[in-house]
């Protein structure tokens, strides 16, 4: 790694910016993970110009593998990346056991750090959580980014926030409690070093403009296709200050975003999973020339009607 333990926090402050991103894994037609297509679609990422990844996730699927295939798809994203952009991967485990053992093999990989969601079994008090994190994080030199979610069943509260954030390797958190005063609320109440990110695209200039810094862990750069150099566009002019000219260009990304809100986002925030979600984003993927394939079963297909929607609003949008 580029950080010792107690460089980590600077590291995570001088590393962690603009996009870093989740994306779903391509499958063949057998249901194994297609390693071609995952080396393929890094290579597409990295052109785009993602200025990290986060993998292993909901997002890719890798809470629907054995264990060897998630060593396995660990092993054919570092070698595709390649040290080429910072890569991050996502730990779900409840065992603290079998979280410090994938940070081992992550680190050895060439993995830069991890995305850690609270346990979403046996533990809920706040002694305990900080407990579990104190235990990984006493084991592994890695950065680690906090998930704040109601995915894991218990959303961490302010207090235990700021006791997590004073552990050496704890660098940020992906704010997923789809809250934009929560997100200004935690970002007053932390410690400075402390990386916050509002994982949504559509509040990113708002959040450049506020202290903000990254959108850490979710897709939609990737999916705005066409359409993805006016985020670059509106970065640039927020980076010299423009903020005005900014604005008037991200909203002329209002369509694309509403359309990802209403196949994606507000089904995740209403069932507090990913999975059913995910069956439009493979067809999104497809759409925009990446490799996306099947969802893994017991997880539905898209419909036919939802895949000839999303493939006809995408033209009419301009994103293909």
């Amino acid at each position: 790694m580029h950080y010792t333990r107690s460089e980590a926090k600077k590291w995570a402050n001088d590393t962690l910016k603009g996009f870093f991103l989740c994306p779903v894994t391509p499958v063949n037609n057998d249901f194994n993970f297609d390693e071609e297509g995952m080396r393929a679609n890094v290579e597409s990422f990295i052109e785009m110009g993602v200025d990290g990844l986060v993998v292993g996730g909901f997002i890719a699927e890798c809470w629907n593998a054995t264990l060897d295939e998630w060593y396995r798809y660990h092993e054919v994203m570092a070698e595709a990346v390649n040290g080429r952009i910072p890569i991050f991967s996502i730990i779900l485990d409840p065992s603290a056991y079998q979280a410090v053992e994938k940070m081992q093999r992550l680190e050895a990989m060439g993995f830069d750090g991890v995305e850690v969601i609270n346990p979403v079994v046996q533990l809920r008090t706040d002694d305990e959580i900080f407990d579990w994190f104190k235990f990984v994080t006493d084991r592994s030199d890695m950065a680690v980014m906090l998930y704040r979610t109601p995915v894991s069943g218990k959303v961490l509260g302010w207090d235990l926030m700021n006791r997590l954030a004073d552990l050496e390797t704890v660098v940020g958190t992906k704010q997923g409690v789809v809250s934009r005063a929560e997100s200004l609320k935690l970002r007053h109440i932390m410690r400075d070093d402390f990386v916050l990110s509002d994982p949504l695209e559509p509040v990113f200039l708002d959040d450049l403009r506020r202290g903000g810094q990254v959108v850490f862990g979710e897709l939609s750069f990737i999916l705005y296709g066409k359409k993805r150099h006016l985020v670059t566009e509106y970065r640039a002019l927020a980076a010299q200050g423009k903020w005005e000219e900014a604005y008037q260009v991200s909203e002329q990304l209002a369509g694309v975003r509403d359309f990802y809100g209403d196949v994606f986002l507000w089904d995740v925030v209403h069932t507090f999973t990913y999975a059913s979600a995910l069956a439009s984003m493979k067809v999104w993927f497809e759409e925009i020339g990446l490799k996306a394939g099947p969802i893994r079963p017991p997880v539905a297909q898209a419909s036919d009607e939802l895949r000839q929607r999303i493939k006809s609003t995408l033209k009419e949008l301009g994103v293909t």
